[in-house]
């Protein structure tokens, strides 16, 4: 792989608590869980895993607390193969976590504590400019401050990279930010808050992509869970269909599949190639509980 074909993932980190349970909970409502689980968990760090297993050379920039939790991510980066020489541990702000209950069907609820996470500012980008320049595609989430995402996707446009925006959890986005992403990859609710349009069919989800393209987006990519993903570029639009499989649970999909879509464009693939083999991996996640723990690595993939 060439030296300039790199990912860098600018987001999240979290540890995740678990709770499985038969039903979701009514509101003052107390129910007894099935078991818990603390895993590694935050959309960022998600993708990053991701992109790293699925043959990816990835960086991260990120922002741990100086705690159990923080000390126990970065150890987790380093034996993924993460570059973390971006990853700063604050002595002032605690570890971000995300409490996530789990039902039967594997459906999930999450509510999250974004700590250090939102201390991630743009002196930190600036510090570590070197990997921006160094990256090839830059994989933006919200779970840090958008003024942070609006910073480095107006760096990495400025430098050519491909930036992409996993535009979650959902928060309305300045327009500056659209005319400064590459691709965007919601999923059908995100897309329903963004543009005011639910996704019905290809032709809703064609509406939906000239929203984003009409606001200077090249690339968007609406994930359509169990029904694949709607692809939108210059030279293609449609669905593409991904396994059928047993899902347990959902947790970590969409983190895979943009990771694993990060991956593939890196391994030399088209938009098209990359959307399949990230529906592939996203599928294989949900057969598996936890998130980074369902991350599937590149040799469980038939490319």
């Amino acid at each position: 792989m060439d030296k300039g074909q790199k990912i860098l993932v600018v987001g999240s980190a979290n540890t995740d608590m678990v709770i499985r349970v038969d039903e979701f909970p009514s509101a003052g409502q107390t129910l007894m869980g099935h078991s818990f689980l603390l895993n590694p968990g935050g959309k960022g760090a998600n993708q990053a895993v991701a992109a790293v297993r699925l043959g990816g050379q990835v960086a991260m920039i990120a922002r741990l607390g100086n705690d159990l939790f923080g000390n126990q991510t970065i150890e987790n980066f380093r034996k993924e193969g993460l570059n973390v020489s971006g990853v700063v541990l604050d002595n002032k702000l605690p570890s971000g976590v995300a409490q996530i209950v789990v039902e039967k069907s594997g459906e999930n609820t999450i509510v999250v504590a974004g700590g250090a996470n939102l201390a991630l500012n743009t002196r930190q980008i600036n510090k570590f400019y070197s990997l921006l320049q160094e990256a090839e595609v830059i994989l933006l989430q919200l779970e840090i401050p958008l003024d942070t995402v609006l910073y480095v996707a107006k760096k990495g446009a400025s430098l050519g990279k491909k930036v992409i925006l996993n535009p979650a959890p959902a928060s309305k986005l300045p327009n500056e930010l659209y005319s400064n992403i590459y691709a965007i990859t919601p999923n059908e609710t995100e897309t329903k808050f963004l543009t005011g349009i639910k996704i019905t069919g290809e032709e809703s989800a064609q509406h939906a992509a000239n929203y984003f393209h009409d606001k200077g987006v090249k690339v968007v990519i609406i994930t359509l869970g169990a029904a694949g993903a709607f692809l939108s570029t210059p030279d293609f639009s449609g669905t593409l269909p991904t396994l059928e499989v047993d899902a347990v649970d959902t947790t970590a999909a969409g983190d895979t599949f943009n990771g694993a879509l990060a991956a593939g464009l890196t391994r030399g693939k088209d938009w098209q190639e990359a959307v399949t083999f990230a529906n592939k991996a996203a599928a294989l996640s949900v057969t598996k509980h936890g998130a980074q723990a369902s991350v599937p690595y590149l040799n469980e993939i038939q490319e």
